[in-house]
């Protein structure tokens, strides 16, 4: 069925890295909260998650894939955007200052609304890291900093997802938080036949997790998907 036979119908694009893409499956069992977000809606809803794993806004922009959400947006359409966990790093090519994150953000901000659609800001969601007291360590505090001074000051609705899933981590403490993680022991997968230890990426009890963080952002922000929620509280 066509984008126009759908009354009400419109689209929500994801725009970020791989802790929102959706994966291989030589990637299982680890899995971009993006794709059980994609469930949570009823069929005037369309989620189009256009995340690509290592990528931040620099190169994102850089490779196109942002003028490739541009270019399909309706009037109404949303753009999720969730970057900062590749433009911190100044030791990964994607690196972008402080000052050029803000202006990328601002960018995808005006030419969402350029096209009438409506843009959504998140903070980048959390790692698993904790101090030797067992208490969460932030580690995008900068960068979360600027999306939620970004979102101020642009007037957009913003879902804190590093404070929230921080929040979730404590709440489950350094060893139980693991559960939510791609850890895998030596042969319990073909994907990772030595193992895996990674505190950045989820896996789908992890993602499930967190796309309902976003989704209580969206219920809590009274986005006007939100009536379109299948998923029960």
């Amino acid at each position: 069925m066509s984008f126009l036979l759908i009354p009400g119908h419109c689209t929500i694009y994801l725009a970020g890295d791989s802790t929102m893409a959706i994966k291989k499956p030589k990637a299982f069992p680890e899995t971009g909260w993006g794709m059980p977000f994609a469930t949570f809606f009823d069929n005037t809803i369309t989620v189009d998650d256009r995340a690509q794993n290592g990528r931040s806004t620099k190169t994102f922009i850089n490779e196109g894939l942002w003028d490739s959400i541009v270019g399909s947006l309706h009037e109404g359409d949303y753009v999720f955007i969730q970057f900062g966990h590749n433009d911190e790093v100044p030791t990964k090519k994607s690196y972008i200052n402080e000052q050029g994150y803000k202006d990328n953000l601002e960018k995808f901000i005006r030419e969402t609304r350029e096209k009438k659609a409506k843009p959504v800001l998140l903070t980048p969601v959390a790692r698993r890291k904790f101090d030797t007291t067992g208490v969460v360590v932030g580690t995008h505090d900068v960068y979360s900093a600027i999306v939620r001074k970004v979102a101020s000051e642009q007037k957009v609705p913003l879902i804190d997802l590093d404070k929230e899933s921080q929040a979730l981590l404590q709440k489950l403490g350094p060893e139980e938080s693991k559960k939510l993680f791609n850890y895998l022991a030596p042969g319990e997968s073909i994907n990772y036949p030595e193992g895996r230890a990674d505190d950045t990426h989820f896996n789908e009890l992890g993602a499930r997790k967190v796309a309902e963080i976003v989704l209580d952002g969206v219920r809590s922000l009274k986005l006007e998907i939100v009536r379109h929620i299948a998923l029960k509280p």
